[in-house]
């Protein structure tokens, strides 16, 4: 396999993110869910003026995986007033990571989880967080070989269906406090 490189989207990502958004969300939750309600959330989250705020939201920032030109994941990461919950101002929420489905195993997620704990170290915050849905075993799996701690719960309404997310974090040793 070729290397893969990350770059920052821009505005002029914005169809692809909405491709991989709709790909991958399907390929993930649309066994577990009602297709109503895949179609309803997809609709609300995942269409264009919704994802172009969310691109130009400047406490936010999405992050492309490439490989050999094809876009076949994003991170996406939110500070400040763009995280869902406001954990804590100093804290960094990593929203998503999505990686269509016939790239799994390719360690294009470890790529990306690593992006975002470099930039959270960059950037001084002193945590990093994230919801994942507590039925989702191979992501929280993940996200514990990673050092990611559970710390509480919160409801997730996938249309007429309330989810448990659990929320997982991992505290920043900032490299600034290392000089």
């Amino acid at each position: 396999m070729n290397p893969i490189t990350i770059r920052k989207a821009t505005i002029s990502d914005l169809e692809t993110i909405q491709k991989i958004s709709k790909q991958t969300f399907i390929e993930t939750f649309a066994g577990v869910n009602t297709p109503e309600n895949m179609e309803n959330y997809a609709l609300k989250n995942f269409n264009s003026e919704q994802l172009a705020l969310e691109i130009n939201n400047p406490e936010s920032a999405f992050y492309l995986a490439i490989l050999d030109s094809e876009t076949i994941a994003y991170l996406k990461i939110n500070f400040g007033s763009a995280q869902t919950e406001i954990r804590s101002i100093q804290a960094m929420e990593i929203q998503r990571i999505y990686v269509l489905k016939k790239f799994h195993g390719k360690k294009i997620g470890q790529l990306l989880l690593n992006k975002a704990i470099q930039i959270g170290q960059q950037s001084g915050v002193d945590s990093i967080w994230l919801g994942v849905w507590e039925k989702n075993f191979k992501a929280i799996q993940f996200y514990s070989n990673n050092d990611f701690v559970e710390f509480d719960k919160h409801d997730f309404n996938m249309g007429n269906e309330l989810q448990t997310d659990l929320l997982m974090e991992l505290p920043i040793i900032n490299q600034a406090n290392n000089l």
